[in-house]
């Protein structure tokens, strides 16, 4: 399981690569025509748009399985490990019904927006909220795999702690 997760990861960074290469030729190649040629690329502003916040998405959930957001341990650094098993419980719990949350509105403004196109494009705007829909689904899987490597034993005491520090960076 964990080398299907490695896999993903990779995976999304090669495409969070790729999707910050089309931005850049998109926006670059835009500029020079302006500026250049007196004309431009109309999609290029909604492209760059779209596969931007796409790459954000992405990014965030390969983040929060490596556990690499920022975040602070100065109460439950001090804790005894039961109780800090109890506040990684409590606190996945809670990052799951944010998924949940996510989840329904992303796919609720999907649906909504099937038949809506986007203007440049011409692509159904439910693409651009399908991006919320892919982040919660793979979080709420990340979430649930560590809850399960809690529940069984499997987590390190470096593992529970899950923190960045600044200075760490």
């Amino acid at each position: 399981m964990n080398s299907l997760f490695d896999k993903m990861c990779r995976l999304m960074d090669g495409l969070a690569a790729c999707m910050l290469a089309a931005i850049v030729l998109l926006v670059f190649g835009n500029v020079l025509l302006r500026y250049g040629f007196n004309s431009g690329f109309t999609l290029s502003e909604e492209l760059s748009r779209w596969v931007f916040v796409w790459m954000v998405f992405m990014g965030a959930g390969v983040a929060l399985g490596e556990g690499k957001h920022l975040g602070t341990d100065l109460v439950t650094s001090r804790l005894p490990r039961f109780a800090r098993q109890v506040c990684f419980a409590i606190g996945h719990v809670l990052m799951l019904y944010v998924c949940w949350l996510m989840l329904l509105g992303s796919w609720a403004q999907a649906v909504v927006n099937l038949d809506v196109t986007a203007p440049a494009s011409g692509l159904p705007v439910a693409y651009f909220y399908a991006s919320g829909v892919f982040f919660s689904v793979f979080a709420a899987l990340i979430l649930l795999r560590q809850l399960a490597l809690l529940l069984t034993g499997q987590l390190s005491d470096g593992q529970l702690h899950e923190v960045r520090e600044s200075e760490d960076l």
